[in-house]
């Protein structure tokens, strides 16, 4: 008999999850540029197009997921409106 795929979940807490910390390490050293990252992603914007919704420069935007820009509550009120979003989510 074939395996289901959801035969192969592990839940949180079972004895063979892995924290996401540690897959996604920059959870907890860059938590709002991966939250910026991963809402852009599911608006399914590019950084170009996210740039040009906001008026903030493309590489301002890379700057700021990789957590080498602050993106600070003016950036964080552009960038909340054009994907939907708290701004406070941002800071």
């Amino acid at each position: 008999m074939k395996e289901h795929p959801a035969e192969n979940i592990n839940f949180v807490g079972s004895p063979d999850s892995i924290p996401a910390t540690e897959l996604f390490p920059d959870l907890v050293t860059n938590p709002h540029g991966g939250y910026l990252k991963g809402i852009r992603y599911r608006e399914d914007l590019t950084q170009v197009q996210l740039a040009e919704a906001t008026g903030i420069p493309r590489r301002h935007i890379s700057e700021m997921e990789n957590g080498k820009r602050v993106i600070g509550k003016e950036r964080a009120q552009k960038l909340a409106a054009a994907l939907h979003i708290d701004y406070r989510m941002l800071l």
